[in-house]
């Protein structure tokens, strides 16, 4: 999958785990786990209360790389 993410790096800066972190943006800790291994892709609304919790912007958490296989 393309899309590549520093989510656990902004997580850990803030200090919670992935359980407060899904709570945080009403996800559940399965999700958050998900998205920091790459295995799911978060949605536009997901992506964008991941970074307003970080205090970061979305490109600051996820980055697309298109794949040129």
């Amino acid at each position: 999958m393309p899309l590549y993410n520093r989510l656990k790096e902004h997580r850990a800066r803030l200090g919670v785990n992935q359980r407060q972190m899904g709570a945080l943006v009403d996800v559940s800790r399965q999700t958050i786990s998900q998205i920091e291994r790459g295995d799911y892709s978060p949605s536009v609304t997901l992506a964008l209360k991941l970074a307003k919790v970080c205090g970061v912007t979305v490109e600051e958490i996820f980055t697309y790389e298109e794949d040129t296989k």
